[in-house]
């Protein structure tokens, strides 16, 4: 049914269709091919294939950050990224392709934007929804990269053609990302047209988070109250750990929780779900087996320890198996799909509504320099439908205003979002952003994070055949 509703994911189904959607573009920007609406879409669609990739979106990019958490740990191939010493060379070429394949969308996005205005069989609204969408998605590879790599060559349409570019600042490439973001935001749609399609309060959401990272406390309060505002979006309602299946079960199609999601079916699946699981004769959570690359421990590990059994999330995310580590080792359940065969069918929620709400707890509190009504309200909603109980409804279990100072309730905002997006590839960037990622892992993992792990290196492919940067690396690389 998943495979029949979503329209967008149909056209990355096939490898043939890959292909074609993600080489043509370069050889199709030709001043005639751009003439009609189809055209234009499927060179829209052409930027979603290299991003959603397994060694881009699909894999590498949540995998590397799910071995950062001060939540969880890496094994196997992936064990050198819990050491927080560096990355070697198999970890070092996973991340240079996850570059790769997001440079490969961003040059689709820039054909795209460059070209769709020549369109001559294209309405000018039509036009303005397609660069808007091409802005989006080249806003949200940008915002990407720069929080893994730190400085980027900005490529845009001004410079499609030119291959040494050189590296501009952090600064430089959040103006650019702030720009884009706040161009999707005028010109996409605020109904989604195809399933998979960012909408104007994605663009909103985006820009949420921009501004929490450039700390404009205000516009981010600002922003993300315009999406609560629309009342276009609820949390999906839980009763039981089962019932967050509805969220991110493998058959689900699209909830009100859903701001922003990257689709998957099986023959094109989410391969983090591979990586998250060990077949046993006990649990089965996918189908193919799995190499369970991550793991934490209930009671060697201090941020699950202290996790309160009563939080539905917790049973619902983790199961405890031995897999050689120890009786309490726990692997992540949070993606399943026993039915898998090729790959898995479960999105990635990239901006969830959850998202949005803590986003704004965060804001809000830090915009007033002390919690308010709206931010607590905003946390409670998250807190009441963890344990079982309705988000909108008070609750014995509300967290009250009295309780807190501005630190205080900044600190319970960042746990329960480290529980709320645990293994969504989230927790790590947060706790840089935060600027406490150095203590957090020394706190629960008594280990030292050398400097060299806050940014990944420079890829070889960019340093070796971009002659603007053959100096430039990476401290420590």
């Amino acid at each position: 049914m998943k495979n029949l509703i979503i329209g967008l994911v149909g056209l990355f189904v096939f490898s043939a269709c890959s292909d074609a959607l993600t080489e043509k573009p370069k050889s199709q920007a030709e001043d005639n091919f751009y003439n009609t609406t189809a055209e234009v879409k499927a060179a829209v669609n052409a930027i979603y294939g290299p991003m959603r990739e397994g060694d881009a979106f699909g894999l590498n990019y949540p995998a590397q950050l799910e071995g950062l958490p001060d939540y969880g740990y890496s094994r196997g191939s992936q064990a050198v990224v819990s050491t927080y010493q560096g990355l070697d060379n198999t970890n070092i070429n996973r991340v240079s392709v996850v570059w790769d394949k997001l440079y490969r969308s961003i040059r689709n996005a820039n054909i795209v934007i460059s070209k769709v205005p020549l369109a001559t069989e294209v309405s000018d609204e039509e036009k303005t929804l397609y660069i808007a969408e091409a802005k989006y998605l080249r806003a949200m590879m940008y915002f990407s990269l720069v929080r893994c790599f730190g400085g980027l060559p900005i490529r845009t349409e001004a410079n499609i053609d030119i291959s040494d570019v050189p590296r501009s600042s952090v600064e430089e490439v959040f103006n650019l990302i702030l720009q884009d973001a706040t161009d999707a935001e005028a010109g996409l749609p605020p109904t989604v047209q195809d399933l998979g399609r960012p909408t104007l309060w994605a663009a909103k959401t985006l820009l949420t988070e921009i501004y929490l990272y450039q700390q404009k406390w205000e516009q981010a309060a600002a922003k993300s109250e315009e999406v609560i505002s629309s009342e276009r979006f609820a949390l999906v309602e839980v009763s039981t750990p089962d019932d967050f299946q509805k969220i991110f079960g493998p058959d689900v199609v699209n909830t009100p929780e859903e701001i922003f999601y990257l689709k998957f079916n099986r023959q094109q699946g989410f391969g983090l779900v591979s990586y998250a699981h060990r077949k046993t004769s006990e649990y089965n959570y996918y189908g193919p087996g799995g190499v369970y690359a991550q793991y934490t421990d209930s009671l060697k590990n201090p941020f699950i320890k202290n996790w309160d059994h009563a939080d539905l999330r917790k049973e619902h995310i983790l199961y405890n198996v031995d897999v050689g580590l120890g009786p309490t080792t726990c692997l992540f359940r949070k993606f399943r799909d026993p039915d898998a065969t090729a790959g898995a069918a479960n999105d990635y929620p990239w901006y969830r509504y959850a998202d949005l709400l803590l986003f704004h707890a965060e804001a809000e509190a830090r915009a007033k320099g002390a919690p308010t009504d709206a931010a607590i309200e905003s946390l409670n909603k998250i807190h009441r439908r963890a344990y079982g109980y309705p988000s909108t409804v008070a609750s014995v279990i509300d967290f009250k205003i009295q309780d807190f100072n501005l630190d205080s309730f900044l600190d319970k905002v960042i746990e329960e979002r480290g529980y709320e997006t645990m293994y969504e590839g989230k927790r790590w960037l947060d706790l840089v952003r935060l600027g406490i990622a150095k203590q957090r892992i020394l706190e629960v993992k008594g280990i030292t994070v050398a400097d060299k792990v806050m940014l990944w290196p420079l890829p070889n492919s960019e340093i070796l055949y971009n002659k603007a940067m053959e100096s430039e690396q990476n401290p420590g690389y």
